[in-house]
């Protein structure tokens, strides 16, 4: 097949039983790759309602059918599984080289079940996987680990490693890869900490089988029409990586401060692109055969953190260590992200965890003797103290790993109003009161609280009515559909949303998987992959018990309006989002309780997935 290896390789690490499958053509169209292979390797082999820790979880890294092509951001990788944040279907992606690197030993999905009697890390190649034992690497950081790991098998070789959040089953646990000097990371969801209960400490992947595409000439050709609109739509990031995003967002109202109780400030640019561009910038960095490089090397040259050295602090990463928490020290949130790389956590959870317990110690529900750390607004230095202590599990750390929602359950009942996540999983730095597209969003979304199931980019376009809910609903299944497939081919959202190609399925999709593949799909079959993919994750997730209690907001999205700034006023109340829940599930082809139809699934193809 043209744009696959066509094969599965699945290795139970308890044993070191692995097995090669091949898939036909038929099962690739269907469900495109990485994000959906990985939606129907889940659904079809986790059994339901078992522990996300339970060896029978699985871990799947997988490609899809532009990975190691022309096409710019194609070396991106799709990790899922249950994640142990909220018990959910769970996907995220990560860049560097990985990807690229995993298509070349002729396997599209890495299948990781069982749990190794001891440490180990598995290395897979064009014949299959060897385990190889990894005690000397158990509780060293990420970096240390992947540099360890290189030493041995090869530099020609690339390595995702976990961190002692991950050893730890820490339930905000990531992902790391480095390549050269881009590093990227797998973040969301916990999935660290799977690989962790597995005790897998490393995924390395080497090999040489180069991939095949059925029209390179139609894909140059694609390429070279979109580079003028990719330079043009990614200058910016170019130049200031996603810390030129603090600016915009906090201009129309809608970055969170001290726990979302804000969404703007005059002072917002202390920690904007322009004074990072300017104080700290040592040197651009990009993933394999991508142009843009959004990627950055920061330095401290002067204060408390001199001589650190280390990647940006992306936008996500600057909301929730920096306005979140009080403090716009721009430094400290080098630190902070160097701090989570090293130890392998999510920087979105971990900030607006820490950012509820600010809150929580401010209204009682909380005290410092408890934290036993003296945090608060702006203090950044006992911040760093809570991220270590996460990842060990030490002290109060061992509560803050469980995520904020489980910690919400352990306080007073009206500690919950102050909580911000959808699904358990802590909300990124993109508005769900400022943006009804996130709104509904946010609410239907598989992850929950993620930004990469409805995207905010278009809201922010001046022309976009992002106050208005009309509409809002059919918006967000059109935006649902387009990162279902955008994670199956698997493209960055940068090139693809910013590079030409568009914020939404259009011909120019269907023009590079059928060059890429010799296929001839059509703009209203690739839409319906997409709706595919969006209904088999909601079948795995309706299978743990999810329905439309689920489908909801934080309560300060809900009671509380932005109390000033450009969006002064604006929220998502109940009814509101009831009627567009109504809306958007009677569009999908749900029931009213949102759960996916039989009709509506035997349409898709997915009558595996009917619920008895």
């Amino acid at each position: 097949m043209f744009g696959y290896g066509g094969k599965i390789l699945t290795v139970d690490v308890a044993s070191g039983d692995q097995r090669i499958e091949e898939y036909d053509p038929a099962f690739a169209r269907a469900y495109l790759g990485g994000n959906g292979f990985a939606a129907k390797l889940c659904h079809d082999r986790i059994p339901p309602g078992i522990d996300p820790f339970d060896p029978r979880n699985l871990v799947v890294f997988a490609t899809g059918p532009v990975t190691d092509s022309v096409i710019p951001g194609n070396n991106r990788n799709c990790v899922a599984g249950k994640s142990p944040l909220n018990g959910l279907f769970f996907d995220s992606t990560f860049g560097g080289r990985f990807a690229g690197t995993q298509r070349h030993t002729g396997f599209d999905a890495i299948v990781i079940t069982g749990a190794a009697p001891q440490p180990m890390y598995l290395v897979v190649d064009e014949n299959g996987a060897q385990l190889t034992p990894a005690k000397d690497l158990w509780g060293k950081p990420t970096l240390q680990t992947a540099q360890t790991i290189l030493d041995r098998e090869g530099w020609d070789s690339d390595v995702v490693s976990i961190g002692p959040a991950g050893e730890r089953r820490v339930r905000i646990a990531a992902l790391a890869h480095y390549w050269k000097n881009r590093e990227a990371f797998g973040a969301r969801g916990g999935l660290a900490a799977v690989l962790g209960s597995k005790q897998v400490k490393a995924v390395v992947v080497r090999g040489s089988r180069k991939a095949q595409f059925a029209d390179p000439d139609a894909l140059k050709a694609l390429v070279n029409e979109t580079r003028e609109a990719l330079k043009k739509g990614t200058s910016n990031l170019h130049v200031f990586g996603t810390p030129n995003l603090v600016k915009g967002i906090n201009a129309i109202g809608g970055l969170g401060f001290f726990n979302n109780r804000f969404e703007y400030s005059p002072d917002a640019e202390q920690v904007g692109g322009e004074r990072y561009k300017a104080e700290f910038h040592k040197k651009d960095t990009t993933c394999n055969k991508c142009p843009v490089a959004c990627g950055k090397t920061f330095e401290v040259k002067a204060g408390e953190y001199a001589g650190t050295v280390w990647k940006m602090p992306e936008y996500e990463t600057i909301y929730a260590f920096g306005p979140m928490l009080g403090n716009l020290d721009p430094a400290s949130l080098i630190k902070a992200e160097e701090l989570c790389d090293q130890l392998g956590l999510d920087t979105i959870s971990m900030g607006v965890t820490i950012a509820f317990v600010l809150e929580c110690l401010e209204r009682g529900f909380l005290t410092e003797r408890e934290v036993g750390v003296p945090v608060g607004w702006g203090k950044h230095q006992a911040v760093h103290r809570l991220v270590e202590m996460t990842a060990r599990r030490e002290g109060f750390g061992d509560v803050l790993a469980e995520g904020s929602a489980r910690l919400a359950a352990r306080l007073h009942p009206e500690a919950r109003k102050f909580l911000h996540a959808v699904k358990g999983l802590e909300m990124p730095a993109h508005s769900a009161r400022a943006l009804k597209g996130m709104s509904i969003g946010y609410a239907t979304g598989t992850r929950g609280g993620s930004h990469h199931d409805t995207r905010p980019t278009a809201q922010y376009a001046p022309d976009f009515d992002r106050r208005n809910p009309e509409g809002k609903a059919a918006w967000a299944i059109r935006s649902q559909n387009f990162t279902a497939v955008d994670d199956s081919l698997v493209l960055c959202r940068f090139t693809s949303e910013r590079g030409g190609y568009g914020m939404y399925l259009n011909e120019s999709y269907v023009r590079m998987i059928n060059a890429a593949t010799g296929w001839d799909l059509d703009l209203a079959e690739l839409d319906r992959i997409g709706e595919r993919i969006c209904a088999l994750e909601r079948a795995f997730n309706v299978r743990e018990g999810v329905s439309r209690k689920d489908d909801t907001l934080p309560w300060r999205v809900q009671h509380e309006p932005i109390p000033d700034g450009p969006s002064k006023g604006t929220f998502c109340p109940p009814e509101e989002l009831d009627r567009m829940l109504e809306e958007y599930y009677e569009l999908r082809g749900w029931s009213k309780d949102g759960i996916p139809t039989p009709a509506r699934l035997r349409a898709l193809g997915l009558e595996f997935a009917i619920q008895p």
